[in-house]
């Protein structure tokens, strides 16, 4: 008897995904729950588990291919050994129609020790011919993330894989190279496209003088870390403030839906996170009845989620307005653009000392640039300036969060 493997159902807004890469090839043992495979959707990356232990026997779908809910991937035969069926892997690999091109690097990224890669990893791994072994894992369950990945090219070890890499082009030997995008970058390109097509988008800055803000910190950080075990930064404090400017003014956590415009009652705020798939907005639910430490618990999970690759659509979809910080890379300012249907995003930049005038004198001071993007069909200039002196105001005398003041 044998055991199909198919598509695992996919969430209600995902039409279709790609499958990226397989794990195991014909003849290869495997247990019940190992991922077998890499789905690729529009947002995030999913596993396709083994249903029972026993033996790929047969692999139904090659990589880069285009699958439904449902479509059958692979057979597993759970009464046969991996002796019995080794024999036969080759003649099951030609029928089952694998490119040998697309799976050469496919030991090294399965790690015949069972090591979990995080999809990031594992396409490092096989790009720089890495033996998972080898390398610490510093994720979840001793998960192996980019950053383990990174450390080991680092390290200065006799056996360091660069030394396969090709050589640095020269100037008489110039190439160019075409390769698809992923189904994720596909899809930022085309909503940032559309939001910028079908919104009226405008910018208005302002800044904030963080000297509060860092005392503020420096003096309860330690006390924090030790009270709820997470450290404190200072996006906890931009969430709170965003959260007490979109009570005040609701229009901007509003969108438009046709002549409608939907106005929301909760305040379910996006946090950009970056990735090396590109940048994901995964959503801080209820903010508003979050504390400090429950946000920064919150997004230090998100963060880790994105980096192992086990970040959910459900993290990712449903926020009423966004947060995103270019000052982590060094931005001094930016026009962050909408994440549709949202009708505003928040940019947050570099903190910099400059010199400043308070009471009349020329002082140094940190400070930091703040954009607001709108949506000006429903945002007025107006409300988005206040939207803005009311997050400045609240950085600039932190008791305000306290007194909502």
């Amino acid at each position: 008897m044998t055991i199909e493997v198919r598509v695992p159902q996919l969430p209600e807004s995902v039409a279709d995904a790609t499958l990226v890469t397989w794990h195991k090839q014909p003849g290869d043992a495997v247990g019940r729950d190992q991922n077998l495979a890499d789905l690729e959707t529009d947002k995030v990356v999913l596993e396709v588990p083994a249903p029972v232990a026993g033996i790929l026997k047969e692999i139904r779908v090659v990589a880069g291919s285009t699958v439904t809910s449902g479509a059958l991937l692979a057979i597993i035969d759970p009464t046969a050994t991996a002796t019995a069926t080794a024999a036969a892997a080759p003649a099951a690999a030609a029928k089952s129609g694998e490119v040998a091109a697309t799976t050469a690097a496919a030991p090294a990224a399965r790690g015949g020790d069972g090591a979990k890669l995080g999809p990031a990893a594992r396409r490092l791994v096989e790009e720089k011919h890495l033996d998972p072994a080898a390398i610490a894992g510093s994720g979840r369950e001793g998960r192996i993330t980019k950053q383990d990945v990174v450390r080991a090219l680092d390290a200065p070890t006799p056996a360091a894989p660069r030394a396969s890499a090709p050589a640095a082009s020269t100037r008489s030997g110039r190439t160019e190279q075409r390769v698809p995008m992923t189904r994720l970058r596909s899809r930022i390109a085309t909503r940032l496209v559309e939001a910028q097509a079908t919104q009226a988008l405008l910018t208005t800055f302002n800044e904030v003088d963080m000297k509060a803000l860092n005392e503020a910190r420096a003096r309860y950080k330690d006390r924090f870390e030790k009270t709820h075990g997470v450290r404190l930064g200072f996006m906890s404090f931009f969430v709170k403030a965003t959260v007490e400017a979109l009570r005040r003014f609701p229009i901007v956590n509003a969108y438009v839906d046709g002549a409608d415009i939907v106005y929301h009652d909760f305040y379910d705020v996006g946090v950009a996170v970056s990735t090396d798939r590109g940048l994901i907005v995964p959503v801080l639910r209820d903010a508003d009845l979050m504390s400090c430490a429950d946000v920064e618990r919150a997004i230090g999970a998100y963060a880790q989620k994105a980096r192992d690759g086990s970040i959910t659509l459900e993290d990712l979809t449903g926020g009423t307005f966004s947060i995103t910080n270019g000052g982590v890379f060094g931005s001094l300012m930016s026009t962050p653009i909408v994440n549709s249907p949202q009708s505003a995003i928040l940019g947050m930049h570099k903190i910099q000392d400059r010199p400043v005038v308070v009471d009349g004198q020329i002082v140094v001071r940190p400070m930091m640039y703040l954009a607001l993007t709108y949506d000006h069909r429903i945002i007025d200039g107006r409300e988005a300036v206040q939207f803005l002196v009311t997050i400045k105001d609240c950085l600039e005398d932190p008791a305000r969060l306290l007194l909502q003041v």
